[in-house]
């Protein structure tokens, strides 16, 4: 836990120094953005936009459930910037599909995931700030119903 409160603190070391680009308002296409997000999981957050409102989402974290496992995770995602108006910067909610794959010895297991969340991407920072829930069914080796969820930040580059 202390490794992850050192990388947050760089990251907003960072972004306290750096002035944003446009694209930190409303990301375009080939946009990145790297960062942590801390719950069920916990660990490292990137996501890529492939335009400004969809983007690939991923995650290599610690997964805390049955003695903690190695998660992988990858989402499609879909943005609306109606749902929210918010004055200075952007929220956008998200939703989406993917897949998830967490490593044990004995029990390793692949996922389907259904992601909804929201990210607040600032105008005065190169940074976005987001909180999601995905529910999960395993499908292999059984099916099983899983939940994950989560905050974190990322820096936009």
């Amino acid at each position: 836990m202390k490794k992850h409160a050192i990388v947050l603190g760089l990251i907003l070391a960072v972004c306290s120094v750096s002035s944003a680009p446009a694209s930190a308002i409303e990301p375009a296409g080939g946009v990145w953005e790297l960062g942590v997000i801390l719950g069920e999981p916990t660990g490292l957050s990137a996501k890529y936009w492939t335009s400004r409102v969809n983007a690939l989402d991923f995650g290599a974290a610690w997964s805390f459930q049955r003695n903690g496992q190695f998660h992988f995770h990858c989402d499609y995602l879909f943005h609306n910037y109606e749902f929210f108006q918010v004055d200075p910067g952007k929220l956008p909610i998200y939703f989406g599909i993917g897949g998830r794959v967490r490593f044990d010895d004995d029990d390793s297991r692949i996922g389907l995931r259904l992601v909804l969340g929201a990210e607040y991407l600032t105008d005065a920072y190169p940074m976005s700030v987001f909180f999601e829930i995905a529910p999960i069914v395993d499908f292999a080796p059984e099916t099983e119903a899983d939940l994950n969820g989560g905050i974190g930040i990322r820096y936009v580059f």
